[in-house]
């Protein structure tokens, strides 16, 4: 799994790539929290190139969803590949995250 952050003026993109699985979820978990945590409290996360998600990949992205909303911020989601989507989807997640089909969309309104 590989982490790749691009800091704009009033929000910050996480890349991911590779598994976000049980052992890479803590790094995911502990990037996340330090980009929050900071003046800029809206993220992007593309998953474009995630190719697996297990439930604690989810759990992650459910504290950071936690996190920016305790912070008055945002966190979207976008370029889901239809296997993760599908979690998504299946544990009605997709009712509760804000999940854009690219880039463009997802950045609209930031």
């Amino acid at each position: 799994m590989e982490l790749e952050v691009i800091k704009k003026e009033k929000f910050s993109i996480l890349k991911l790539s590779g598994d976000v699985d049980l052992y890479s979820s803590p790094q995911v978990r502990k990037k996340i929290l330090s980009l929050i945590t900071k003046s800029n409290k809206n993220l992007l996360v593309d998953l474009a190139e995630v190719t697996y998600m297990d439930s604690s990949g989810v759990a992650t992205l459910v504290e950071a969803l936690q996190l920016t909303n305790k912070n008055s911020g945002t966190l979207r989601l976008y370029s889901l590949r239809d296997a993760i989507k599908d979690v998504f989807e299946l544990s009605r997640l997709d009712k509760v995250f804000n999940i854009y089909e690219n880039e463009e969309q997802a950045f609209e309104g930031m």
